[in-house]
C-alpha cells in the first residue's frame, strides 16, 4: 500500500481552540501524524511517498471561488488589522439576517465559517493546500491503477469543509476533491463512505444534488454531536441527487455491534450503486477513549471495519480525517489499513 504524506502539514500549528468556554490547545494538532507514522514504522506497514503538487483547478471543481480567494488571504488580512491573536469568527449571518458578504475580515470570517472552534493561524492555508495534494496524489495512484488501495495521510482533515465554509478543523474537503478527481479520470460513479465519528457535512453539501457520487456517513447523532445542524437520517439528497445520500446517526454510547449494522447497510447501498471507485473518510474518533466523541469502538474493531469495507473490492482511496485519542490514533489507523488491505 502506498501511503502519501508530507511534513508540510506542520505549517498548520494553531495554538487556540474554543472548547467548553475556554481557549485550549487544539485537539487537532501535528503530533497526531507523528503517532500514526510511529505505528506505521513499528509495524513496517506500507511505502511512504511524497505528494505531487497540484494547482487550484481541482479545488475549484468542488469549492466556491470566492471562498477559496478569501481563505488564501485570510491570515494576512487578519494580521493587517493589528489583531494579535489567531483569527476566529465572532458573528454569522444567522436566521433572518443578510447573506451579503462583508468587506471587513471579521465579517468575512463569519460568512465563510460554520463554527468558531477552528482558528486560522499562520500557515493554515498552505498546509491545507498540501493536504489536498496528498489526497489528489492518492486519487491519481488509485485512478491510474497503480495500486488498488492507497492511504492519503491528510492533515488538516477535510470532511467538514463545505462548498463555501470552513470549520471542524477543515479548510479544503480532501475526500471531495479526490472523488471529483476520480470522476475526472474516468470513473463514471464514485462512492464516499465516511466512518469518522462526526458527520461529513461538507462532503454532503458538495454532492447533495448529484447522482454520480453516492455519500454515506455513520456518525454521532447531530442532536448530540458536532456539527449539529446536518446529518439526520431524513437527509437523502435533492433534485438529481435524491436517494444518493444516506446518513446513519447513532446515540451516545453506541458500541461496535450496533454501529456495524449501519456499516453493513451502507455497504449494501454502495454495492447497489455500483461505483467504479471508493473514497473512505477515515476518522478514528469512534474509539472509546476519544476525548470529543461518544462511541465505544475498541482497537480490534477498526480491523474488522476495514475487513468489512474491503468486501466491496473496489479501487479505494482512504483519506485521513479525525481521531483525537492521541495515544491510540496510530494503533487504530494501522489496524484499519491492515483490515482493508487484508494483511
Amino acid at each position: 500500500m502506498k501511503i502519501i504524506y508530507s511534513e508540510e502539514h506542520r505549517l498548520r500549528d494553531s495554538k487556540t481552540e474554543l472548547f467548553g468556554g475556554e481557549l485550549v490547545q487544539p485537539f487537532e494538532r501535528p503530533s497526531r501524524m507523528d503517532l500514526i507514522l510511529k505505528q506505521i514504522d513499528l509495524r513496517s506497514y506500507g511505502e511512504i511517498v511524497e505528494p505531487v503538487s497540484f494547482g487550484l483547478d481541482e479545488v475549484l471543481r468542488v469549492h466556491d471561488a470566492g471562498y477559496v480567494e478569501f481563505m488564501a488571504g485570510a491570515w494576512e488580512e487578519w494580521v493587517a488589522t493589528g489583531y494579535k491573536g489567531e483569527a476566529m469568527p465572532t458573528c454569522w449571518p444567522a436566521r433572518r439576517m443578510s447573506d451579503k458578504i462583508p468587506t471587513f475580515v471579521e465579517g468575512k470570517l463569519g460568512y465563510y465559517s460554520l463554527a468558531t472552534e477552528t482558528s486560522i493561524s499562520e500557515g493554515t492555508w498552505e498546509a491545507a493546500l498540501v493536504s489536498k495534494d496528498v489526497a489528489l496524489t492518492g486519487a491519481k495512484i488509485v485512478g491510474s491503477g497503480q495500486e488498488r488501495i492507497a492511504f492519503a495521510l491528510c492533515r488538516p482533515p477535510g470532511h467538514h469543509a463545505a462548498i463555501d465554509m470552513y470549520g471542524g478543523y477543515c479548510f479544503i474537503n480532501n475526500a471531495a476533491v479526490a472523488a471529483q478527481s476520480l470522476r475526472d479520470q474516468g470513473a463514471k460513479k464514485v462512492a464516499i463512505l465516511d466512518v469518522d465519528f462526526h458527520h461529513g457535512n461538507g462532503t454532503q453539501d458538495i454532492f447533495y444534488a448529484r447522482d454520480d457520487v453516492f455519500f454515506a456517513s455513520l456518525h454521532g447523532d447531530p442532536a448530540d454531536a458536532f456539527p449539529h445542524f446536518l446529518g439526520y437520517a431524513d437527509e437523502t439528497g435533492s433534485g438529481a441527487g435524491e436517494g444518493f445520500t444516506q446518513n446513519y446517526p447513532f446515540a451516545p454510547g453506541t458500541g461496535f455491534e450496533e454501529w456495524r449494522i449501519g456499516l453493513g447497510d451502507a455497504i449494501k447501498r454502495i454495492e447497489a450503486f455500483g461505483p467504479d471507485a471508493l473514497v473512505v473518510s477515515l476518522g478514528t474518533d469512534t474509539y472509546k477513549e476519544d476525548p470529543i466523541s461518544f462511541f465505544k469502538l475498541d482497537h480490534e474493531d477498526f480491523t474488522v471495519m476495514g475487513q468489512d469495507i474491503a468486501k466491496l473490492n473496489k479501487p479505494t482511496l482512504v483519506v485521513m480525517e479525525g481521531g483525537y485519542a492521541i495515544d491510540d490514533i496510530g494503533i487504530n489507523t494501522v489496524n484499519f489499513l491492515s483490515g482493508i488491505e487484508g494483511s
